[in-house]
């Protein structure tokens, strides 16, 4: 069992940055990690996704340039760097982590373990 807890979230304006970080309970069959983020009521948005051997990402295209996945591999913490915010960006944001397959997608439901989520609000 993979225990991920997330950080970071916070309220900031438009055009600010935050940097999310999730905690991951020690497992070295986690192949791949990624972020999601949801609203209530709406679907589900993968946002970013890395894979734990080669660092390899993959990013949806509303945030292509401005957020950045990376992952500390030696103290099991994934992060994502978020620029360059827009109110569209608030959310809800989950990490999550898969230790069945290396293909890299950004469909949540695909991963085995989710975290709790932390809260990302963005004013105009």
């Amino acid at each position: 069992q993979v225990q991920l807890v997330e950080s970071g979230g916070g309220s900031v304006q438009a055009g600010g940055s935050l940097r999310l970080s999730c905690a991951a309970s020690k497992d070295t069959h986690i192949r791949r990690m990624m972020w999601f983020r949801q609203v209530e009521g709406k679907v589900r948005e993968g946002v970013a996704t890395i894979s734990t051997s080669a660092h390899t990402t993959d990013y949806a295209d509303f945030v292509k340039g401005r957020f950045t996945i990376s992952l500390d591999s030696a103290n099991n913490t994934l992060y994502l760097q978020m620029n360059n915010l827009e109110p569209e960006d608030t959310a809800m944001y989950y990490c999550a982590a898969d230790d069945r397959s290396w293909l890299l997608t950004l469909f949540p439901s695909s991963y085995r373990y989710w975290g709790q989520g932390t809260q990302v609000t963005v004013s105009s």
